[in-house]
């Protein structure tokens, strides 16, 4: 039975909101774009930018991906600074879902690129032997995904508490702007990471058919 507890519900008001937004500025698209339209295309080219220096070959592939878990993990960080309401990701189910889906875009990525048996198949490269140490190292790259970016929203949040106790609120500008740009620095290690592993998947995939197919 699935409880409803306040990170799934924040979780869910949030995915509405970006869902809501997207659809109102998918709708009054123009070709002389107002501020807010020019502001959005800016957004969507520094993503798309970034994806295209880690992987230039996938950044087509790799956008929606990178931009979702970008967008999100922006507002579900920054959404602590509301009075009454706790990131999602302060929450190990919540970062644990993410690098689930991380770790699985990147094997199906793969899976699209060789074919299930072929990508399979490079588990047992250069040797069966390794094949152990190739699980092991899938396992714990997605549990400390989802650990690091949990301990440092927690300990912020957590920091940022202890400061008002001890100060009250003498000094909150500071404090709401350490937690504007630890969030931002968070969601952006998190989505750089997330490139970094399924772009060097594809890229060592393409690699190893090229080799193959050159033998």
């Amino acid at each position: 039975m699935m409880v409803l507890d306040s990170t799934l519900i924040t979780t869910w008001i949030m995915i509405g909101i970006i869902w809501l937004l997207i659809w109102v500025l998918s709708r009054r698209l123009a070709t002389s774009p107002g501020l807010l339209q020019t502001a959005v295309e800016g957004v969507v080219v520094s993503i798309e930018n970034a994806i295209r220096e880690v992987a230039p070959q996938h950044a087509q592939t790799l956008m929606p991906l990178v931009g979702s878990l970008w967008v999100f993990l922006i507002i579900a960080n920054l959404s602590g600074l509301i009075p009454g309401v706790h990131s999602p990701t302060r929450d190990l189910s919540a970062t644990a879902a993410l690098a689930l889906v991380v770790f699985l875009s990147t094997h199906w990525y793969g899976i699209r690129l060789l074919g299930i048996k072929q990508y399979l198949r490079h588990y047992l490269k250069p040797s069966p032997i390794l094949l152990p140490f190739h699980l092991i190292g899938e396992i714990t790259r997605t549990v400390a995904l989802a650990v690091r970016l949990f301990g440092n929203m927690m300990s912020l949040e957590m920091a940022a508490l202890m400061f008002l106790m001890v100060a009250g609120f003498l000094a909150p500008v500071p404090i709401l702007m350490l937690h504007v740009i630890e969030a931002l620095v968070q969601a952006y290690i998190f989505g750089m990471l997330a490139l970094f592993y399924v772009a060097g998947s594809l890229q060592y995939q393409q690699q190893r058919q090229a080799g193959d197919t050159n033998a």
